[in-house]
């Protein structure tokens, strides 16, 4: 398996998953946005983002679709939550709710308040996104009143998953996002030896 990554992307999502599992994998960490600095790239993923998995005929390039392949294809492992458990719903909840509602206005806060040249910059934009993504992640706070992780009382992909949301927060200095039960469930998945072999490389 190959691995196309760039530093702090969502593709740490899927290095962290790998390390988990114990997986072998060669990683390609690429420069931030890789269809800029390595124009080659594109020939390998045509969208020209991270995370691109390469395993075998297969090629995948969303996060948490990679998280969810990886569990599935090379399981069984705790990390997945299979249908005949009573928190599989909330479990596949957990991880499609991780990009498409709770990364995605990040990405336009990002855009709009660093990656745009000063005079393409969108303080608007900015606003209007963080205040989204907040008011979307206050559904993550509610998920873990009473639990020690997001579904089946135990670490999963979804934690990987809706987490990496909360790392890129940090990043943007979103601090609201760290409420009380947030902070707790952080400290949890940060102390993991995976996360620190995955933020290390």
């Amino acid at each position: 398996m190959k691995l196309y990554h760039c530093q702090g992307a969502r593709s740490l999502r899927c290095v962290w998953a790998l390390e988990e599992m114990r997986l072998d994998y060669e990683l390609v960490t690429l420069q931030f946005p890789p269809r800029v600095f390595d124009k080659s790239y594109k020939e390998i993923n045509p969208l020209g983002t991270v995370p691109c998995l390469i395993d075998g005929d297969v090629t995948m390039t969303e996060s948490a679709g990679i998280c969810e392949y990886l569990a599935v294809k090379y399981g069984p492992t705790p990390l997945a939550v299979t249908p005949d458990e009573q928190d599989y719903a909330l479990y596949l909840n957990w991880l499609h709710r991780s990009d498409a509602t709770l990364t995605f206005p990040q990405t336009l806060v990002f855009r709009y308040s660093a990656l745009e040249p000063e005079e393409r910059r969108q303080p608007q934009v900015v606003e209007d996104y963080r205040a989204w993504f907040l008011g979307r992640w206050r559904s993550v706070e509610a998920g873990l009143e009473g639990r020690n992780y997001l579904c089946a009382d135990r670490f999963t992909m979804a934690d990987i998953c809706v987490a990496y949301a909360l790392y890129f927060a940090n990043t943007l200095r979103i601090s609201e996002a760290m409420t009380p039960n947030v902070e707790k469930w952080w400290g949890r998945l940060t102390a993991r030896e995976a996360y620190q072999r995955a933020i290390a490389l």
